[in-house]
């Protein structure tokens, strides 16, 4: 075979490969992000009273907010075709959600419990995974850069 027909054929089968793992990680980033929200729904005031707070309401809120992003990151997971700008969108709110918990933490906002804070923090760095590697998959694929 011709030297450009293997080049092609290693090309592409990096491509798909890199395509396959951003799909894998759109999934659990999806998955993960519409457990946690069904999770902070369903259990809104027990997990209130381990942050030492009284208001569930915040809970629900953000529980509502994951389910909707889930939703939207699970629906990019399954598309044949990334769409980029999308991807882009998705990495945008996972940053913007790291940033806000951050300040949460280091700020030692809405005096919550260690534990709270903890879970908050713990939460950011796993959103802080997804995102790296989603930024990643983006590059690898080679459609557009960030």
């Amino acid at each position: 075979m011709p030297r450009a027909w293997n080049t092609f054929v290693s090309h592409s089968t990096k491509n798909y490969m890199d395509m396959k793992t951003l799909k894998n990680v759109l999934l659990v980033n999806g998955l993960s992000s519409g457990a946690t929200g069904v999770v902070l729904l369903v259990f809104a005031d027990q997990i209130a009273t381990l942050f030492t707070v009284h208001n569930s309401t915040p809970f629900i809120a953000v529980g509502i907010f994951l389910v909707a992003f889930a939703t939207m990151v699970f629906f990019e997971s399954r598309r044949l075709a990334h769409n980029v700008k999308m991807v882009k969108v998705i990495i945008t709110m996972d940053c913007l959600w790291i940033i806000a918990s951050a300040s949460i933490v280091v700020l030692q906002l809405f005096n919550l419990s260690p534990l709270g804070y903890g879970l908050i923090g713990a939460v950011a760095v796993w959103v802080m995974l997804m995102a790296y590697l989603q930024f990643t998959g983006v590059k690898n694929i080679g459609v557009e850069k960030l």
